[in-house]
């Protein structure tokens, strides 16, 4: 039965996240919710006539869908869900920014996606404070069998990233239709095999701190007479806010005042710091 979370359940997935990589929040989401997004990801890909991939990483059985943020209200709704950001925010801290959200559905006799870890393009030293913390909704049942999302416990804080082209031995995040995966983006991990007759279809809806480049240029990618009618939350998390007083600022205005002049006061750090007349 799905719940909202406790301050203290939020505090003990962000604990696991910290000494493990990740962790699963089991009956997370709505039953209402998970059959709608079911069905506009059915939906889209009759009306977009999505393909399949064409390599090793997405999958040649696999069927995908980008930008999910631009395909009506149900997926305006995910980003801001109380028992999916609260563990995030708590994993990257305020400020954070939606780096990508798509659909995955991996279709019957897929292969293993390759080992990888979502931040080893970013060229940091590692290990390191955690710059991503990516999420994957169930939309069906995961199991090892239909392709459950490969992980390798504790990595996040290996010294090194994996090389994709290598065999690594790793779990099955098996959860329930309704849960919700977190993880760390140094955490080694790859989407499972599918040696059933049905498809295994999740949610990526991946965050990143605020100093990083977002995956998906959401920005650009999402018209700005719809951004303009989303939640404020909503709108700081795809990018039109400021992060810790300085990084995001236009010409010293809040990102909402330039593009819709609402006042919005950008409250930069150089503000604390004004010298006073004398």
């Amino acid at each position: 039965m799905t719940h909202q979370l406790s301050e203290n359940e939020i505090s003990s997935a962000v604990k696991q996240i910290s000494n493990d990589g990740w962790v699963i929040v089991e009956d997370a989401i709505e039953p209402e919710l998970i059959d709608t997004i079911g069905k506009e990801i059915e939906r889209l890909e009759r009306e977009l006539s999505i393909g399949q991939g064409d390599n090793l990483f997405e999958g040649t059985k696999t069927t995908r869908i980008y930008n999910l943020l631009v395909q009506g209200e149900t997926f305006q709704q995910m980003p801001l869900h109380n028992n999916v950001l609260p563990i995030v925010e708590g994993v990257l801290g305020q400020g954070l920014l939606i780096s990508s959200l798509s659909s995955i559905a991996i279709g019957a006799d897929e292969r293993a996606q390759p080992i990888h870890s979502d931040d080893q393009l970013i060229p940091i030293p590692k290990p390191h404070p955690p710059i991503i913390c990516n999420t994957m909704w169930a939309i069906t049942d995961f199991t090892e069998a239909n392709g459950a999302t490969r992980l390798i416990p504790g990595t996040h804080l290996n010294d090194h990233s994996p090389n994709p082209m290598q065999s690594y031995d790793s779990i099955a995040a098996e959860m329930k239709r309704g849960s919700v995966l977190f993880w760390v983006g140094s955490l080694w991990h790859g989407g499972g095999a599918n040696i059933t007759t049905q498809r295994r279809i999740g949610v990526a809806l991946n965050y990143c701190a605020g100093y990083i480049r977002q995956q998906e240029n959401q920005q650009l990618g999402i018209p700005l007479e719809m951004i303009a009618k989303f939640p404020r939350k909503l709108q700081e998390l795809v990018g039109l806010g400021i992060y810790n007083g300085l990084l995001g600022h236009i010409d010293k205005k809040h990102p909402r005042d330039h593009l819709f002049g609402d006042g919005t006061q950008a409250g930069l750090i150089w503000d604390y710091a004004k010298v006073t007349p004398t």
